[in-house]
């Protein structure tokens, strides 16, 4: 059977997508992107059978990183790649600004009261919640206090540095900025900071290599999120989370209605099974540690909060302040960072 992402790539090589409006589901599927890595194993092995058991839909994923997905969203013309986005709070709303949603109906999901107040809104639900702070090699360096501390020894000769590409690099270096006394509009400061220390810094590398980084042993300090010091930590790696002592930060993951899709329905019955509790509960198991947003899951023990209650007192950002300067922040990282 061809699935729409073979029949995409057939599109591709013959030259754009001029082939895209004649493409149409098997009975019973939906495309849905997802994030490539622990996201896109997660979905294989824990979604797909759930919604395959429970509507009898087919999922067929697409692994792409949010940035991505807009983009190819934005080039497909009204011809949705996809029928269903991943995406961070960034990315989210350069989404809703480009009219790249269908309008959500939290109704639709036999799930909705089991989520927190707020996660359901106009544009789609929350999923997921990460939480990020610093992580450290117990054996290696003490406890870090706080975003500061990764400037000095015996820390910053053993951080690994990462840039803006990521939600959590962005967030991360926005804390480091405001320590410095920058803001949420100016990271600057940051960039100074690290500019002086920059020859005794352990390791700068790509967001997806950071974790390899460290397990590695080639940096025993860096910021990242409470999922990949959970995966690091069941491979056996030494490693530690601390809550920066100006707190940690906190966003939501979101899935989306691709504008236009035809498989309404299906996309629909896609989002209810990943927000239940059966997958939510079998997503926070190792090796995925993903943070359940369903109200009937528990937080798993090695997590540094008990519920979601706790997430209205972590630290929050205004990405419609923020996207319109990420751009030249990569940039200018990449520009002056590089080793």
């Amino acid at each position: 059977m061809f699935t729409r992402r073979k029949v995409l790539a057939g599109a591709t090589a013959l030259g754009g997508t001029a082939l895209l409006p004649a493409i149409a589901h098997a009975k019973g599927s939906i495309a849905a992107a997802t994030y490539p890595g622990t996201w896109e194993d997660a979905y294989r092995s824990i979604v797909a059978p759930a919604l395959k058991k429970k509507y009898d839909v087919e999922l067929e994923l697409q692994p792409l990183f949010a940035v991505d997905q807009v983009a190819k969203a934005k080039a497909a013309r009204g011809a949705p790649p996809f029928d269903a986005f991943v995406l961070d709070p960034g990315p989210r709303i350069t989404a809703i600004e480009a009219g790249l949603f269908d309008k959500f109906d939290g109704k639709k999901l036999t799930n909705a009261d089991k989520l927190p107040p707020g996660f359901i809104d106009e544009w789609g639900v929350c999923v997921n919640a990460q939480v990020v702070g610093i992580a450290y090699n117990p054996k290696k360096v003490p406890a870090p206090k706080g975003w500061k501390d990764l400037f000095s020894d015996p820390w910053v000769s053993r951080l690994g540095l990462t840039g803006f590409q990521t939600t959590f690099g962005t967030v991360s270096l926005i804390e480091i900025a405001k320590v410095f006394g920058g803001s949420e509009t100016n990271v600057d400061p940051a960039l100074v900071e690290l500019k002086k220390v920059l020859p005794k810094i352990a390791a700068v590398g790509q967001p997806a290599a950071m974790p390899g980084l460290f397990q590695q042993g080639q940096c025993d300090v860096m910021y990242t999120n409470t999922q990949t010091v959970a995966t690091l930590k069941g491979k056996g790696v030494d490693i530690e989370f601390v809550k920066p002592e100006t707190g940690a930060v906190a966003f939501y993951t979101t899935l989306h209605l691709a504008k236009g899709t035809t498989e309404l329905d299906n996309a629909y019955k896609y989002m209810d099974v990943v927000a239940s509790k059966e997958v939510q509960e079998a997503l926070t198991k190792p090796p995925f540690n993903f943070i359940p947003v369903n109200k009937d899951v528990p937080m798993p023990p090695d997590l540094p909060m008990k519920s979601l209650d706790e997430f209205s007192t972590y630290v929050r950002h205004d990405w419609s302040k923020i996207n319109p300067l990420r751009a030249g922040w990569i940039e200018k990282f990449n520009k002056e960072m590089a080793k």
